[in-house]
């Protein structure tokens, strides 16, 4: 049974979706069946694997909102084992459109539920935001990985994503866990980048993964050539950076 990932904060520019694609991309080049499932109106981490919204034959609203199978929604993408079901800027309606649905923070884990024996991870890239989908993706996990970036302003909002993790924990999956607090866009040379990596630590221990996601320009660029950095450029710190990342949560999840 595949092993259900919610990467989530409700800051927006941590690196959620650098990390879903970039750990999705290292879990699949260990020999791991990967699935990514962009869950961002955004639609960035689609394009940033290469695929193009506008030529796929359903995105991850169908499969939510008209309740289409997530089998067959799965696109191909550019590393083996690697497979994405994949967004469009019409996932911002779904909010809504799952009002009224019975059920509604379940619908995910639902469709999830047919399709999740199929893959050793599934990874959901998270929006920036605790409405309605990011509520269905960490009621679906098994446990979530929250990017926090080293800046002066990390910390704030952990709380309430914390809170929010809680009260579903409480009253809609009671299995969800923390996979472990992220730090992302590291650079060793500031005093404050330290201070924010040793406050994590000193909050929460063993959940912060001992791997650092460092600022890159490679891991920047990558997205804009529609490929993950392990084939963009795989020397790059942020290649191996986030390949020490998905060695990691492997050994986590032995």
């Amino acid at each position: 049974m595949g092993k259900i990932i919610a990467i989530a904060n409700q800051k927006g520019g941590v690196g959620k979706t650098t990390t879903s694609i970039n750990l999705s991309a290292s879990l699949a080049t260990q020999g791991k069946k990967v699935l990514i499932i962009d869950a961002d109106p955004q639609a960035n981490a689609t394009s940033g694997l290469g695929v193009d919204p506008k030529k796929m034959t359903s995105s991850i609203y169908e499969c939510l909102v008209d309740g289409y199978p997530l089998r067959g929604a799965e696109n191909k993408t550019c590393i083996d084992k690697l497979e994405l079901i994949g967004s469009r800027i019409d996932l911002v309606g779904a909010e809504l459109e799952l009002i009224g649905k019975p059920n509604r923070e379940n619908v995910l884990r639902n469709l999830l539920n047919d399709i999740k024996d199929n893959y050793d991870f599934i990874i959901i890239d998270c929006s920036p935001s605790l409405g309605l989908i990011t509520v269905n993706a960490l009621t679906a996990a098994d446990s979530v990985i929250i990017p926090v970036q080293a800046e002066y302003f990390a910390l704030e909002g952990i709380s309430k994503l914390l809170n929010t993790i809680r009260i579903i924990k409480s009253k809609l999956n009671k299995d969800l866990e923390i996979e472990g607090f992220l730090l992302t866009m590291y650079d060793a040379r500031l005093r404050l980048a330290n201070q924010i990596y040793d406050e994590l630590k000193g909050h929460f221990g063993d959940m912060v993964f001992d791997t650092v996601i460092p600022r890159n320009i490679r891991l920047s660029e990558a997205p804009s050539h529609g490929l993950p950095a392990i084939l963009y450029d795989p020397d790059s710190r942020g290649a191996t950076s986030h390949m020490q990342l998905a060695k990691e949560l492997m050994s986590r999840n032995a």
